[in-house]
């Protein structure tokens, strides 16, 4: 099937041999494939975020492909929202807060992983950096927020109006990535304009020129709201 006029195959990404042949001409690599599950037991990480993540990386050297964009996810930070004010703004506690002076996490923050799965994304970081060093591919790490289906968050997810990531931000975010030139590796954080958010942006935007346009406080019901 097409879209767009771009043609689509699929494969299994824990077969190196079978997906090489699709990297073959291609300009760059975005890397969305894995399974994004919080709760992903310790095999399907296995297989598919960092055996699967290796192949990509591995198909994209042996083709010369010189940039990927690689999914990687808040959770590699995740435990820090366990700590105040953090903590109370995940469960919508905003009694006593700032919303000014949120303490930001940053790329400079040291990782604090939630779940095996916020292990697969740290090691797909680690890999990429390998990989930008020893093969000269320009890597780029999206720490991404959350991104829904159905767009903007739902009444009961508390902790989204936080961490949303808009659809067209999402879509910026890589275009951006993309785009850049003279990167040789570096980590931005994907996360809407939120009037709560916790990660900084403010390096994507020195770096690359995000400029997030959305914010989920104008999706958030009128009734309770802070």
């Amino acid at each position: 099937m097409n879209a767009d006029g771009a043609e689509c195959v699929s494969g299994d990404i824990t077969k190196l041999e079978k997906i090489v042949p699709f990297f073959e001409d291609q300009a760059a690599v975005v890397h969305l494939a894995g399974d994004s599950r919080l709760k992903a037991d310790w095999n399907s990480v296995y297989q598919n975020n960092i055996l699967g993540t290796y192949n990509v990386f591995e198909a994209s050297r042996q083709q010369g492909i010189k940039k990927i964009v690689f999914a990687s996810s808040n959770h590699v930070t995740g435990l820090y929202e366990g700590d105040w004010p953090i903590s109370s703004i995940v469960r919508g506690d905003f009694e006593g807060i700032d919303k000014t002076k949120i303490p930001k996490v940053s790329h400079l923050s040291p990782p604090r992983v939630d779940s095996f799965y916020g292990a697969s994304k740290l090691f797909g970081e680690g890999l990429g950096q390998y990989y930008s060093r020893e093969y000269g591919v320009s890597v780029i790490s999206l720490r991404i927020g959350t991104v829904r289906p159905y767009e903007w968050p739902m009444p009961s997810e508390t902790r989204f109006f936080a961490t949303w990531l808009s659809h067209r931000d999402l879509v910026q975010l890589v275009e951006k990535s993309l785009e850049a030139r003279g990167l040789t590796y570096d980590v931005f954080y994907g996360v809407s304009d939120n009037t709560w958010r916790f990660w900084d942006v403010s390096h994507a935007k020195d770096v690359i020129g995000y400029e997030p346009q959305d914010n989920a406080e104008e999706h958030r019901p009128k009734k309770g709201k802070p």
